[in-house]
């Protein structure tokens, strides 16, 4: 097996806002066709289920169900969906229920296993993957699928963020579908719009970080372990730009809720471990903040990933990667996930190391 490049990531980063400006429509448009007005307006609760950064994408999502849809929304592994989810002895899921399998390359066994079960069980199945065809198409009732051009193996970046894309854009379309969500949110399509306007400021956050990594890397290149730690969407993101490091380098790294770190992994070792806090303009910036400054005062390297204006949180931090453009909350995932592949690219490089270990198991 020959190594992976890990300058692939940032290709793959570099396409980010052009996806984005493509396609949206045709994948709001593929979503509008899914079901007839009638089911979509009967839905009340959604399961989202992935594994590996689907299920980090499903984490990110589910704000934006429960939020801009007004349904409830759980995120979950496929295992324990299948293992520990709704059961027939429940009554099963009914047609009510939405369950959105997520597997980019269309054949996490689990997956495809999970949307079977909640098909026997009623619920309306949606498959979101990148290739028709495949064992997940198979085992739903609908497909969304989102294919990607010039796509190379590595650690998925573009893969994560169609997903991420396809459920945000699920979730806006059961706005429009349910009247106590028109009420509340704003029109479908000045959504889809938000959306399709952070293709340049995703761009430019990502160049700006492709900037800054290279000095941060420096500083924490000898790092054991790094957390990365976020709440709400961000929890998601946190545990994204985790399995980057990991998937790119070897480098083990964890994604935690912030409180959780608060509770838990400020007691690890070592001291100067580096600490990502992933904090966008929301509900829980303030906790960050805060958790922030308590990082820095037990020793850690903390590294803010906040909006360029932040003047509260960076306060706190050693280093700052700046996001160069606000969107609501909901959507922030898509806006604040980009310096994962650029943290991962450098760590790789300064390591000399490749993805995947490829470089280990060449030697095999």
């Amino acid at each position: 097996m020959e190594p992976l490049d890990p300058a692939v990531l940032l290709a793959q980063v570099g396409a980010l806002g052009a996806d984005l400006r493509t396609l949206t429509e045709p994948v709001a448009q593929q979503i509008d066709g899914l079901l007839d007005p009638g089911p979509w307006a009967s839905i009340d609760k959604v399961y989202l289920i992935g594994d590996g950064d689907s299920y980090h994408a499903c984490h990110a999502a589910q704000w934006a169900f429960e939020s801009i849809a007004g349904i409830a929304c759980e995120a979950h592994s496929a295992q324990r969906f299948l293992s520990y989810g709704p059961t027939r002895s429940a009554r099963g899921l009914g047609g009510r229920v939405l369950v959105i399998g997520t597997s980019a390359s269309g054949s996490t066994e689990r997956v495809a296993q999970a949307l079977a079960h909640a098909r026997t069980l009623g619920a309306i199945t949606l498959a979101l993957t990148g290739r028709p065809a495949s064992p997940v198409t198979h085992a739903a009732e609908h497909s969304l699928v989102i294919e990607l051009t010039d796509s190379r193996p590595s650690p998925g970046i573009r893969t994560y963020q169609a997903s991420l894309l396809g459920m945000l854009l699920t979730a806006i379309h059961l706005s429009g579908a349910h009247p106590q969500s028109q009420e509340s949110s704003p029109a479908p399509e000045k959504l889809r719009e938000e959306i399709v306007g952070l293709a340049t400021p995703v761009d430019a956050t990502a160049d700006e970080a492709g900037h800054r990594c290279p000095e941060i890397v420096e500083q924490i290149v000898a790092t054991p372990v790094m957390m990365m730690i976020g709440s709400g969407p961000s929890h998601g993101t946190a545990m994204f730009a985790a399995a980057k490091v990991i998937e790119a380098c070897g480098v083990f790294a964890t994604g935690q809720d912030l409180e959780e770190w608060s509770h838990v992994e400020r007691f690890a070792h070592p001291l100067d471990m580096p600490v990502f806090v992933i904090a966008p303009p929301g509900r829980t910036h303030q906790r960050a903040t805060e958790v922030a400054e308590q990082a820095r005062s037990l020793g850690r390297r903390v590294i803010a990933v906040t909006h360029q204006d932040d003047t509260t949180l960076t306060t706190h931090a050693h280093t700052v990667l700046p996001v160069l453009g606000r969107t609501r909350e909901e959507f922030s995932p898509l806006l604040y996930h980009p310096f994962a592949a650029h943290l991962a690219c450098c760590l790789a490089q300064q390591l000399d190391r490749h993805p995947f270990q490829a470089d280990l198991n060449a030697r095999r």
